[in-house]
């Protein structure tokens, strides 16, 4: 009896993972189609124009709505999207737009907003993430430095619990 190619690599992944395959991968990953991703070119542009230009942004999305969590990989694992750059340039309103828009956020993300209560539990959960890296090495406490007065207790918790830096240069030049 021949394989098909589906659950050859259902076969596959069950044997390196010891996991059985859930049914939604099953049903969605495997079944799909292959679709051309979209070009490379564009996605630079949206994260880039993500840093200063806000109007090229919304246009962007409007001719591509599945740009709103691309990300770019601008070197050595300096990934990024476009609010996360929103996020460590400050943009409180153009962040708040794109959480409107659906887009995925992180821990930097809600550091910029100032949400205290939502970051604190996380590090309580993962205390790790007190020390986590975001796009180009910018910190929590630079996200929270960037929400201003709105993240000023967030500010003063990451201090306290021993940030200093709101940068460090991990990724090569």
């Amino acid at each position: 009896m021949k394989t098909s190619r589906k659950e050859f690599i259902r076969s596959a992944l069950a044997a390196s993972t010891g996991l059985m395959v859930p049914s939604f991968v099953q049903a969605n990953a495997l079944d799909r189609p292959l679709v051309e991703p979209i070009d490379l070119a564009i996605v630079k542009e949206f994260v880039l124009k993500s840093h200063n230009d806000f109007v090229r942004v919304q246009e962007l999305l409007g001719e591509y709505p599945h740009l709103l969590n691309a990300t770019v990989d601008w070197k050595d694992g300096d990934f990024e999207t476009s609010i996360g750059a929103m996020a460590h340039m400050g943009y409180v309103d153009q962040v708040k737009f794109m959480l409107e828009k659906g887009a995925r956020f992180d821990i930097f993300v809600l550091s910029l907003l100032g949400q205290t209560a939502l970051v604190k539990s996380l590090i309580e959960v993962y205390p790790q993430a007190l020390h986590s890296i975001g796009p180009h090495g910018f910190t929590l406490l630079h996200h929270a430095k960037k929400g201003g007065d709105n993240a000023k207790e967030l500010y003063e918790y990451l201090q306290e619990k021993g940030l200093k830096d709101e940068f460090i240069k991990t990724f090569k030049d």
